[in-house]
Parts: C-alpha cells; sequence; structure tokens
C-alpha cells in the first residue's frame, strides 16, 4: 500500500467520523415560512454537500413533496419542527429510493404520529433511528477499511501493468466492492419495501 492510498483510506475512515445528523434539539420549535425552511436545511446540512452549488431544499422540492404525499400541509403556508424533520428523512431516503417507495415508508409514520402531541411523535423517531444509525458508524468503517485492503490485493499478480495503471485498477476495484454493497442493500430496502402495504390513499 502506497503512502497515497494510505491517506486516502485514512481520509475516507475520518470522514465517516464527522458523519452527523440535525438533532431535534437544533430544529426550532417555532414554526417557519418556506424561505426559513431551506435556509435553515441549507445551514445544517451544508457539510454533506459534494459540489458547493448542490441544492440541499428549494422551495419546488417542498411544493412536490407535498404534491405527491410525502410531506403534509402547511398550515397557514407555515411549516412545523414535525414537518422538518419529515423533509430530512426525506433528503436522505431519497439519494437511493423512488419518490414511490420513501411514500410508502413515510405514510404510516406521519398518518399515525404527525402533530399528535404524544411522547411518540415523529421527532422522537427520527432521533432514536438516527442514534442507532450513528452506533453504527464503527462497523462501518472496519467494513469499508476490509474492502480497501481486499482491493489491495486485486490485479498484484496480473502481468503487464505499469505501477500506476496497477494503483488505478486495485482503486476501480474498490469502488466496485463498495457499490455492489450498496446495490445489495438497495435491493434489500426494496424488497422489504414491497412487503409493505401501499398508502390508504393510493388504493382508492
Amino acid at each position: 500500500m502506497t503512502l497515497e492510498t494510505e491517506d486516502l483510506l485514512q481520509s475516507i475512515l475520518d470522514s465517516l467520523d464527522r458523519i452527523d445528523y440535525i438533532r431535534p434539539d437544533d430544529i426550532p420549535d417555532i414554526e417557519l415560512y418556506m424561505d426559513q425552511v431551506t435556509s435553515f436545511m441549507d445551514e445544517q446540512l451544508s457539510s454533506s454537500k459534494r459540489y458547493d452549488d448542490d441544492k440541499i431544499l428549494t422551495k419546488t422540492m417542498i411544493n412536490n413533496y407535498a404534491k405527491n404525499n410525502l410531506l403534509p400541509p402547511p398550515v397557514k403556508k407555515k411549516y412545523s419542527k414535525e414537518h422538518v424533520v419529515v423533509m430530512i428523512f426525506i433528503y436522505y431516503f431519497k439519494t437511493i429510493l423512488s419518490i414511490k417507495d420513501i411514500e410508502t415508508i413515510l405514510t404510516p409514520i406521519t398518518e399515525k404520529y404527525f402533530d399528535t402531541g404524544s411522547d411518540v411523535d415523529v421527532a422522537s423517531i427520527y432521533e432514536e433511528v438516527c442514534d442507532t444509525a450513528k452506533s453504527q458508524i464503527q462497523n462501518l468503517k472496519d467494513e469499508v477499511r476490509e474492502a480497501y485492503e481486499t482491493s489491495q490485493n486485486t490485479f498484484k499478480d496480473m502481468e503487464g501493468l505499469s505501477d500506476s495503471d496497477r494503483e488505478y485498477l486495485q482503486l476501480f476495484s474498490l469502488i466496485s466492492s463498495l457499490s455492489f454493497d450498496v446495490y445489495a442493500k438497495k435491493a434489500l430496502i426494496e424488497r422489504i419495501i414491497d412487503e409493505l402495504p401501499e398508502p390508504v390513499h393510493k388504493k382508492k
């Protein structure tokens, strides 16, 4: 393993340590207008941007979420803390799931726990699942390290490769391995979703 690849591995592992989420206590308890919601989300999730001009949330996105039954309608054009939580869920889910799948998994949550005033609400559900996910960071780091080390043993015995070509193919092997892991988990998630009942309004 060269110095450069060691640095890359450490950079990847360090980035996993920095993964965090918007905590419910950080979300304003007051109702927000749409512009305030987009500003809040952009500020809180800016570290998750790949490029500076990436959009975290826009007015068009919010309107589309409501149109597609992902987000309960605002009250007098204002959004509550629970609205913001639902939008955070959507932000993370949409990177791997279709709008239809997100609707299928979120609708039972919003129908039963949105704006109920009970101890079990959308915000408490969000905090519980995020804490659980956060606890898996070390396991994820171990998996990435194992995948990286395995990739370093690929193409070692293939003749006719320059050192730079071999290093690139090893990185390609790592990308392929991680991609397959994402593909397999996505397929598993979709299989679970397919076993869930469709939202009630879809059956009408």
